[in-house]
């Protein structure tokens, strides 16, 4: 059995890590509700930009324009965009990201271009000898509207210049509060849904795009496009500090039953030693006895 002094800092040490992920697990909680309310502020914007989207999509099915899918396939280059975290602790949130954007590289038959945001993206990518085309930095720990754009100008540069035909995000989305998932959305070009038949007695809504179709799509789709990436950061940073959070919750969890066992160690030791002084003591009592005795 270990000694009463190496129990004793086994304890302490526990009880100090216990802190430690205590106070993580109190501060990914606060990040994680004003994520969450960032999330809700910004959701009613993107959801009528999409809605936008499919209207003119439904109205207009024969329109050409650069952000939307063409008949014609051609090859093309890849954006990628993958967004990770700055940091670690927080369980295999970081890990299925990155799985999932090795397995897209992996798989590909097309050149790709790299846009990583997150600095455990970064270094995983640099230690495989993977090309970053673009890494965005000090964006995940305080995702923003402006962040947001700049990221979209960067890439949708790209995507008007020909550099890339094809826009790619990889992300963690919230499925609900207990449960979390890593996702590949396809941005650009803007799939068309399959075009349905209308009856001719169903009534259809007048639909008119000033000054013109062309300008309104021009207009729309770059706001969507920031819409969807500060979205992006937003859930996987309320993602993150979910993971993280659940993470030192266990963490502490599994010290308080370390302690838990440790303490009944240390009282078990005590009372052996306590015993065995006991023992020793009367053991030379009696021996103090008998020697009296015997004289």
């Amino acid at each position: 059995m270990a000694g009463l002094r190496e129990i004793k800092n086994r304890i302490r040490s526990i009880e100090d890590t216990r802190k430690i992920t205590s106070a993580m697990y109190m501060i990914s909680s606060t990040k994680m509700k004003k994520a969450k309310q960032a999330l809700e502020a910004t959701e009613p914007y993107f959801y009528t930009l999409q809605s936008t989207i499919d209207r003119i999509l439904r109205h207009l099915p024969d329109m050409e324009h650069i952000y939307f899918e063409s008949p014609e396939v051609r090859q093309r280059k890849i954006g990628l965009l993958v967004i990770t975290d700055d940091k670690g602790l927080a369980g295999s949130y970081n890990h299925n990201i990155l799985k999932m954007a090795q397995d897209f590289l992996d798989r590909t038959e097309h050149e790709v271009d790299l846009f990583v945001v997150g600095e455990l993206g970064r270094q995983y990518f640099v230690s495989k000898g993977i090309h970053i085309h673009e890494n965005f930095q000090y964006t995940v720990q305080n995702p923003t509207f402006n962040r947001a754009r700049w990221i979209s100008e960067t890439i949708l540069d790209k995507y008007q210049s020909g550099g890339i035909g094809e826009l790619h995000v990889i992300y963690t989305r919230m499925e609900s509060s207990m449960q979390s998932v890593a996702e590949d959305k396809q941005l650009l070009p803007i799939r068309r849904a399959p075009t349905a038949e209308i009856p001719a007695d169903v009534y259809q809504e007048e639909f008119l795009l000033m000054p013109s179709a062309e300008e309104a799509v021009d207009a729309i789709i770059p706001n969507y496009i920031t819409g969807f990436i500060y979205g992006a950061l937003v859930q996987s940073y309320y993602t993150a500090h979910n993971a993280r959070m659940m993470a030192m919750e266990s963490a502490t969890n599994n010290a308080d039953d370390l302690l838990r066992d440790l303490k009944i160690m240390y009282n078990r030791a005590r009372q052996a030693e306590i015993t065995q002084e006991i023992t020793e003591v009367c053991g030379g009592a009696k021996a103090q006895q008998m020697s009296r005795n015997g004289k």
